[in-house]
Formats: structure tokens, sequence, C-alpha cells
């Protein structure tokens, strides 16, 4: 062994002899477990993460471009709303606003309307189109921060116009500090001005003072505003967001692909979370073990807040409060889904927390589960109902089922305590994509809505004893189909037998 290294000793010394001593210390001093870490994407060069700069997203198979789209589908949108509107139209749409907690920024999230037709995430940007005779259709105009050194190293990085123009599709990228004098420029050429002015907090009440603080950045002048209000109160004014909730109404084949990862996820993380859920443990941590198992398979947060209701807390329809703890022979009614990609889940489940369903529990719960099947093989364009039909069906099989079980209903039970909810609302990018649309309308292939029915039981003396305090609601997303339904939640147990074998282990799951 020493012979051998004594030999190496004469060509080690030419090397360090042609070497100044900090690169022979750096040639060679190496360790076998040193990895060289790829910094060519970190930090990223956009505002919201795109292949470019995320691509590990492309191998998880998360994205086809920025936030689950390719720039074609955000194209197919803006000249569908385009071709849909008048000769000389203009549309302008501004992003959300961004909302702040004790001082410090809340998670931003763009304006529904706004991303549909762009993709694009960053605050303080706004986009014109406007309608033309070109191959096209319109041109688009879209206004952002662009770079800024000074303000990306606190906040983080910003797209730049280039960056815009070629990853937006853009026509023009411009400064949002512009935006104002462009805008008064644009709709001064045309008749037909698509904008919505945003909600004053009195309900149902419209201001020009609210739009006047709504694009007011601190750096220009109020009154180059005041001009811009001015023009957009004039008979010239359309609204734009009926116009936009006709066409997020029907979901193309890329948005039910999204739709489907999204009920996905948060089915999994039900019946995960169900594998958790013991007696003891508080309402929540079930409802922070649900958002973590999300937040694990790549959702960005969740939809809403979620209900997790254990035992009597399930008979208040909105119980967000979570700050029990789980008792032993109670049920669990958790209504929780995640938002993925841009797009909201909404699923409910109620499962006993000791993972054995009693026979009170069992008998009701099936009542429930046997008239939501029934409701969810409805969802049809065939059957030609809307969802008032929908509501009215399942208030008769509700009232049949329970007949069944010993329940006697005299005028009301049903409809004011035992199920004071409507079945069901459309769902996508919002949770309930429901402010612009008619319940009386027929469902259409390509809507997507939910399918809730509930029973919840007070303890009163005119229902049967053994199922006081017993709140259950099953509700699944569902697509509606020309022919056949097509349930977007089904990874999240339904059946008894899978509920229980979620909860005790037999089907595989884990509770992480």
């Amino acid at each position: 062994m020493r012979s051998s290294f004594r030999s190496l000793l004469p060509a080690l010394r030419a090397v360090a002899a042609r070497c100044p001593p900090s690169q022979v210390c750096t040639s060679l001093r190496t360790y076998a477990t040193e990895a060289v870490p790829d910094y060519e994407h970190k930090p990223s060069h956009y505002g919201q993460p795109l292949f470019q700069s995320h691509p590990h997203l492309r191998q998880l198979g998360q994205m086809n471009s920025h936030l689950g789209f390719r720039p074609e589908e955000y194209e197919r949108r803006r000249k569908e709303l385009m071709d849909s509107l008048p000769s000389n139209s203009v549309v302008v749409l501004i992003a959300a606003p961004v909302k702040y907690m004790s001082g410090s920024i809340y998670k931003y999230r763009q304006g529904s309307d706004f991303w549909y037709l762009t993709g694009f995430e960053e605050p303080d940007s706004a986009v014109v189109l406007e309608k033309n005779a070109s191959s096209r259709g319109y041109r688009m105009t879209l206004f952002s921060n662009g770079k800024d050194s000074a303000k990306e190293k606190w906040d983080g990085p910003r797209t730049g116009f280039d960056d815009a123009l070629n990853l937006f599709k853009a026509d023009d990228a411009l400064t949002i500090k512009a935006f104002p004098a462009q805008l008064r420029s644009m709709i001064s050429l045309y008749s037909n001005v698509y904008i919505d002015l945003p909600q004053s907090p009195r309900k149902n009440a419209r201001s020009t003072k609210s739009l006047l603080r709504y694009l007011s950045p601190p750096v220009n002048p109020r009154s180059e505003y005041e001009t811009v209000v001015e023009s957009l109160s004039s008979s010239r004014r359309k609204p734009l967001t009926p116009l936009i909730a006709q066409l997020r109404a029907f979901k193309s084949v890329c948005e039910q692909q999204v739709m489907r990862m999204a009920a996905d996820i948060s089915g999994r993380s039900h019946a995960k979370t169900m594998r958790f859920t013991r007696p003891g443990i508080s309402e929540s941590a079930l409802a922070a073990h649900f958002e973590y198992l999300c937040s694990l398979s790549g959702s960005q947060r969740l939809a809403y807040v979620p209900v997790v209701a254990s035992g009597p807390n399930a008979l208040i329809i909105h119980y967000t409060s979570n700050n029990q703890v789980v008792q032993d022979g109670e049920m669990i009614l958790m209504d929780a889904g995640c938002e993925y990609n841009g797009y909201a889940s909404d699923i409910t489940r109620t499962y006993p927390a000791n993972g054995s369903f009693t026979p009170p529990q069992k008998e009701l719960y099936s009542a429930v589960l046997s008239a939501q099947k029934a409701l969810v093989g409805l969802c049809t364009e065939a059957e030609g109902l809307s969802l008032h039909d929908l509501h009215r069906k399942s208030c008769d099989l509700l009232r049949q089922e329970l007949k069944q079980i010993g329940f006697t209903l005299h005028t009301g039970d049903l409809e004011r305590v035992l199920y004071p909810h409507f079945l069901s609302h459309p769902i996508g990018i919002d949770l309930h994509e429901s402010s612009y649309s008619d319940r009386g309308d027929l469902l259409k292939a390509g809507m997507v809505i939910t399918v809730e029915p509930g029973i919840y039981v007070p303890p009163t003396a005119q229902f049967p004893k053994h199922f006081h305090n017993i709140g259950i609601r099953i509700e699944d997303e569902v697509l509606i189909g020309e022919k056949h339904p097509v349930i977007l939640s089904v990874s999240a147990p339904k059946e008894i037998a899978d509920i229980e074998g979620a909860c005790q282990g037999l089907l595989g799951l884990e509770p992480i």
C-alpha cells in the first residue's frame, strides 16, 4: 500500500507545481456526497409558475403552460367572448385587489374572470380587448407592473413586458401606470364598453367612487382617474360579468381534466382523513390534516373554509368553528375541498369517528345515500331537468326514504327543518358559480354541478329519538353528460363498506 502511494507522489507534485495553492486545494478537496445545486431556475424570472421557471411541474403533469392550460385555451376563451359582442366593442378587466390581514398580505388570488381570460396572476394589472376586423378578431393590451429589481428584492419576481407579449399572447404590454390615460383614449373610440364596476360595501350598490379607489395607485394624480370614471359612467357601459358567466358555465375538456384532478386530490384526502380520525382528536386537527394532504398533492389552497362537524355540530349547515373534540360513537360531517390550478372542488362525506356505523347511523345514512345516488343518475342533458327540478325530486326522494325508516312527516318538517338547504350549485373557478345562473335553466352537457342532499335531525319529539342529533350530507361533483353523468369526486369513499374500510385501514390507505 505504501509503495503504491509513493509511486503516485511524482504525479501529484507535478500537478501542484502547475496550479496556484488555492486551485490545488479546490482540485483535490471534494466529497463523495457533494451535490452541485442547479440554480438555473432560481429565482424565477416570472411573477407566477410557468414551465420556463418550474420545469418539475411538467414532469408531474400538473401544468401544460401557465397554471394548467396552454395559451390556446385562453385564446379560445377570449375569441369566443369577442365573437359574441357587437362590432365597435371593447372589453376592460381589472385584476383583483391585494387584501391585507393585520398589515400583512394574504396569499394573493387573481380575480376569477380576469384569470379566465388571461391566465395572468399578478396584482395591479388590467387587460383591454378591442374588437377589430383582424383574423384574430381583437387586439389585446395587458397592463402590469413589469420588472422592478428593487421591489422584486422584497416581494419576489415579476413578469416583464416582453414575456407578457410572448407568454400571454398580448399584442401590447404596458405599465399599469399608463392604464388610466390609455383607457380614456381607448374607450373614446367605442360605442360599447364592457366593464363591471366593483361591488361597494353596501349590498347591491354601485358607486363611481368605489371604482375611483379601485383604479388608483398612489403614484398618479386623482384628477386623471376622475375623467376615466366619468367616461365609464356613460350610457355606453355594458355589463361584462354575465357574458363571461355564460362561457364559464360550460367546461372545456381541459377544464374537465383539471376539475377531475382537483376532485381526486380532495377525494383521496377525505379517505386518508377518515383513516386519521379517532375519538379524542380535535375537529381542527382533522381540518389541518385534510389541508396538509391536499398541499402534498399539489393543491395551491383550500377552496373554502372546511366544515368538520362532529356529533350535533353537524346540524349547523355552515359549521366552520371546528373547535371541539370528537367523541366516541359520533359521526363526523366533513365538507372540504381544495383548489387546484385555478379550479375548486367541493365534496362532503359523513363517517363514524370510531370507524363503525351504529344501526341508527347506518339506517339514516343509507336513506340519504339512496336518494343521492338516484339524483346523480338524473344529471344528464337527456333528462331535460333544471336545478329547480332536481331539488324538487330530492325532496320527494328524501321524503320517501325517511318514511321507510319510521319518520312521520308533517307539512314543513322536511323543507324547513330536516333539509333546509338547496340541493345543488354550479362549480368551477369559483366554489359557487351561480351569481348569474338561473336555477330554472335546463342542464346541458359540459356543466359541472354539486349534488348534496342532507338530513339534519334535531332532538325534538316529532322525530324518532334514535336519530336525534345526527346530521348527514353526501356531496359529489357531477359533470353533466348528454346521456350519462360523470362523478368527478369518485375518489372519496361513499358506500358504507368503503367508508368503514377507509376508517379501519382495510382499503390499504394510510393516514398520510
